[in-house]
């Protein structure tokens, strides 16, 4: 009877563990009834719970806690780089992966899936996973006490019929916002309400629901000729590397997909790209006008204009003309987000958190400022950078290498590192733009500045090199193989039009 030995063994051992090591967020004395009071529908009259207090300021014997605010480029890349023997890396972000954005606009027509583009972030920096003192929290930052080194937040709910959110603190030795930014409507209204963003990866799923659904619907019987045209209207706002890079890849799904797959509405589907200025404006003159030439010989209808209002199915220009659609994607850029512009600190030209040279908030101690969130305050006598996933991952890298070298000099605890030198500052020099604009063909400029001298091309090799940059640039081999998997199915079979 050894099986029944071993089991009885089992069965005293997990007794033993069972009220043992309690997870720091729930008080020691009742962990089951902390948990049911949260998780059942009518919890106990009789049981009195606290609200979890958080993580307290870390003990002498304890690694200093640097605490990371969001999952973006700049975040990812600061945390995959920190020397986790000397720090304990906590994460809070309402997402837990981080969206490899070059490549996003490939998934809302099926030539790659969502999966290959998201990266977890317990795969970027492994300690979040398995290290006793770090975390990873799915939640938002909702209060910064930079006094008492201590960030509030609140957990992420899912709809109406969940959870209420549980709020906590977390006190730090190093903070980093890594916020990233929202994108700008410039006050214009309906365009929370009826336009689709491309940042996230919940856009692009939304983005191809909203597609597909509305080329089955043109294809009912009894559907006008006027609201199949009106459904199958896809309209682009924003004639950046975003917008322009999924009029492409729509114009592609298009002609490949569409012509063979929905052959009755193949004539009544329309792509219509509206920008303000010029498309692509940081890119070479030649560029411009090749993409330009090339978008039009697609298929995609460039208009200039300024949208003044937003309706449920058709857009007002400032020319006073109405465009109806059926899809909305708006790409117009990106501005500071509500959190960053409640925050008390100096700010940058352009609403920004104010930083130094070395991505420092300068009137707070101990805190950091990197990515899309921050920009160079005017007393640097440096220009604020542009919004680039590149600025993003050399700052989070920069600043990795300045948070180890901080520790191994004795910097790493709160208000420890008054007195030490920094080294050299953050220097940005600008690698170059690329964008796709369908049919095999894309852009490539890697010239440091508009008035730089430098290469510059389009066309079948720029597409190439596009694509294997951006291959290499994947964080992951996991992903890049997904990535590459995908393109080759896609060449070979065509996109995948599962509305799932």
């Amino acid at each position: 009877m050894a099986w029944f030995r071993n089991l009885k063994q089992l069965s005293s051992t997990k007794a033993s563990l069972r009220f043992k090591n309690p997870h720091p967020f729930f008080p020691s004395t009742a962990p089951f009834a902390f948990l049911l009071s949260h998780f059942s529908s009518q919890a106990s009259s009789d049981a009195v719970v606290a609200q979890p207090p958080g993580l307290g300021p870390t003990a002498e014997g304890e690694k200093p806690r640097v605490v990371v605010l969001g999952s973006g480029w700049a975040g990812c890349r600061l945390m995959k780089g920190l020397d986790t023997s000397i720090y304990d890396v906590v994460c809070v972000s309402p997402r837990n992966h981080m969206v490899f954005t070059p490549l996003l606009a490939s998934t809302c027509v099926g030539t790659l899936e969502f999966r290959s583009v998201a990266e977890p972030i317990g795969r970027i920096q492994p300690a979040i996973s398995r290290e006793p003192g770090s975390y990873f929290f799915l939640a938002n930052c909702t209060g910064v006490n930079t006094d008492e080194h201590v960030v509030q937040c609140e957990t992420v709910t899912d709809g109406l019929n969940t959870l209420e959110p549980w709020r906590f603190k977390l006190s730090y030795d190093k903070l980093i916002i890594a916020l990233g930014s929202q994108p700008l409507t410039f006050g214009i209204h309906g365009v929370k309400e009826h336009a689709i963003f491309l940042r996230e990866v919940y856009h692009a799923q939304e983005i191809r629901r909203k597609l597909l659904l509305n080329l089955m619907l043109s294809d009912v019987p009894g559907i006008s000729e006027e609201e199949k045209r009106r459904l199958l209207h896809c309209v682009v706002v924003g004639g950046g590397p975003t917008g322009v890079e999924f009029s492409g890849e729509l114009s592609d799904f298009i002609i490949k997909d569409v012509t063979q797959r929905y052959a009755h509405v193949k004539d009544y589907i329309q792509v219509t790209l509206i920008e303000a200025n010029e498309i692509l404006s940081s890119f070479d003159d030649r560029l411009r006008h090749y993409a330009t030439k090339q978008l039009t010989k697609s298929g995609v209808q460039l208009v200039r204009g300024i949208v003044k209002d937003v309706k449920p199915q058709s857009i007002i220009l400032n020319d006073g003309s109405e465009v109806p659609y059926g899809l909305l994607v708006w790409s117009t850029g990106v501005g500071p987000s509500p959190f960053v512009n409640s925050l008390d600190v100096p700010k940058s030209p352009g609403g920004r958190i104010g930083i130094d040279e070395w991505l420092r908030v300068p009137s707070v101690e101990d805190v950091f400022a990197i990515g899309d969130c921050s920009g160079f305050l005017e007393s640097t006598g440096k220009q604020v950078l542009p919004a680039l996933a590149q600025v993003a991952e050399r700052q989070g890298k920069y600043l990795a290498a300045l948070m180890n070298k901080i520790g191994k000099e004795g910097g790493a605890r709160a208000s420890s590192g008054k007195d030490l030198e920094l080294g050299a500052p953050f220097v940005y020099k600008h690698l170059g733009s690329m964008a796709t604009i369908g049919r095999y063909k894309a852009l490539v400029d890697l010239r440091q500045s508009k008035e730089a001298k430098g290469l510059s091309m389009a066309g079948f090799i720029s597409w190439f090199v596009w694509r294997s940059a951006y291959l290499t640039r994947v964080i992951s081999w996991r992903n890049r193989l997904y990535v590459a998997v995908n393109w080759a199915t896609t060449f070979i079979f065509g996109r995948d039009i599962s509305r799932i």
